[in-house]
């Protein structure tokens, strides 16, 4: 007769009100979500009201920087493609700088930890410091973007597996496989895609990917300033571009919202009823 395991509580976790919290000279990573406060886990939302510190990351929502209990230290340590931020070494030191000194280190990044959110140098940093830690997951923007435009990531027949992919790393644009993505019925959640769209664009053609395969980019997934841009693949660098979203977005490859959803925001609508304006 087989037999489970008995779960063990990490010893990095103490508790309180029946839910999870850091504990003192230890470290918390968690996941914020894509910025509704609504999809904030209760794990996460024990964890703000019960550190001592929050070290969190530019795209975490205000409205969920406003649930952290009153006197906890919140230090910013956001950074942004391309443009400022603060180095991965200062955000690793002060990390082990506040647990050594027996704080309660609550480490909130946007989205999920675990999906680009650069968590593998802050565990091992942790690690090298003999510094406990546990993960307390997110919703990722990728989830929330597609519930937005009433898809699934996946529906039998057309896809069986999604990819998550990254617009650039560390050393630019990153690259991909181009061959298997450009194959019809392909389904790519790009993450941080925006400044990439016309290295995406060129690299899926280049391999053979149809031009009007659907694109559609959701600006500030599941937050009340929302917008959806429907596109295609061949327009994709110029509807973008006519577009102006300055916010965080989610590309999809493969998927158009789903026509039924008649209050869904049509940025594509709003730009050409724009654009025939000017010309009148």
């Amino acid at each position: 007769m087989s037999s489970f395991a008995p779960i063990i509580p990490s010893a990095s976790l103490e508790r309180a009100d029946g839910m999870c919290c850091p504990a003192p000279g230890q470290v918390a990573f968690a996941g914020s979500g894509p910025g509704d406060p609504d999809l904030l886990t209760l794990k996460v939302l024990k964890a703000m009201q019960a550190a001592d510190v929050i070290l969190f990351d530019r795209l975490v929502s205000p409205e969920i920087m406003a649930l952290a209990a009153p006197g906890i230290a919140l230090e910013d340590v956001g950074k942004e493609g391309f443009g400022p931020s603060m180095s991965q070494e200062e955000i690793c030191a002060r990390l082990v700088a506040h647990a050594r000194a027996g704080r309660k280190v609550l480490r909130l990044k946007s989205g999920d930890p675990t999906v680009f959110g650069r968590l593998d140098e802050e565990l091992s940093a942790c690690d090298s410091a003999g510094i406990g830690y546990q993960i307390l997951p997110g919703i990722t923007a990728a989830s929330a973007a597609v519930a937005a435009i009433g898809q699934s990531l996946t529906q039998r027949g057309r896809n069986s597996s999604v990819r998550f992919l990254t617009g650039h790393d560390m050393r630019g644009f990153a690259d991909h496989d181009w061959a298997a993505l450009a194959r019809p019925g392909e389904v790519a959640a790009i993450y941080m895609g925006k400044k990439s769209a016309r290295f995406v664009q060129g690299r899926l053609i280049m391999h053979g990917a149809d031009r009007a395969t659907p694109v559609t980019i959701v600006e500030h997934a599941s937050r009340a300033n929302q917008r959806v841009l429907e596109t295609t693949l061949d327009r994709l660098p110029a509807d973008l571009a006519a577009a102006g979203l300055s916010g965080p977005a989610l590309t999809f490859l493969g998927l158009a919202p789903r026509q039924s959803l008649a209050a869904l925001p049509d940025l594509a609508s709003d730009l050409t009823s724009d654009l025939n304006m000017e010309l009148a």
